[in-house]
């Protein structure tokens, strides 16, 4: 079972139990009332602006980005996923809302930046000197099993269902694509994103701190 499953479970911990620890990062209100939050054992009790400060001195070398043309409820599970690989910052690409249920509240401490149009994300990534890989079934795609993803580069996901967008798959540098044994044509992007993810961390990842 994983981590937020079982709602009756209680998350966290209480109070701390004796003298409070010394250090900029800790949270005196945390320290008193208990950190109930989602977040692994060595940010216990701390900021979320000095777990964000520490995040920003480990972040990856990639970046991840997302359609949003159609309130794609898949969004909240991408920025989830990106934040447990630690990807440099989520793009979300068309529209600003989406729907966070499925972030789990991680986009608190994941930067997450938005581009009205795919010519404006493509200008960013001109910019930024990081180029664009989709990850899409489409004719042509090579298959991630047998190649390695570029070390700088940002993931490209598209819509639940119609998949990239044919501006977006103009944008790629390079396509890239999931095997998949059964008899559905695609997987959602949540699923696709988290696949690709920790190809990108065997390839190009230590193990991940205690």
């Amino acid at each position: 079972m994983t981590a937020g499953e079982d709602q009756f479970t209680e998350v966290g911990v209480g109070p701390w139990p004796g003298e409070w620890p010394v250090g900029e990062q800790y949270d005196p209100e945390l320290l008193e009332q208990g950190d109930r939050r989602n977040v692994v054992d060595r940010y216990r009790y701390w900021t979320r602006e000095a777990v964000i400060a520490d995040l920003d001195e480990r972040r990856h070398g990639f970046h991840v980005a997302i359609e949003n043309w159609q309130h794609d409820f898949n969004i909240g599970t991408v920025v989830r996923n990106a934040n447990a690989f630690l990807a440099a910052e989520v793009h979300i690409v068309g529209r600003r809302r989406w729907n966070r249920r499925g972030a789990m509240v991680t986009d608190r401490y994941q930067h997450v930046r938005h581009h009205p149009t795919i010519e404006e994300f493509v200008a960013w990534s001109v910019d930024s000197g990081v180029p664009i890989v989709g990850i899409d079934n489409l004719p042509g795609s090579r298959p991630m099993e047998t190649t390695t993803l570029p070390r700088r580069c940002v993931l490209l996901f598209g819509q639940e269902g119609p998949g990239l967008s044919d501006p977006a798959r103009a944008a790629c540098a390079e396509l890239f694509s999931i095997a998949q044994y059964g008899s559905t044509r695609s997987i959602n992007a949540g699923v696709a994103s988290g696949i690709a993810m920790h190809a990108w961390i065997r390839a190009h990842a230590g193990p991940s701190p205690s």
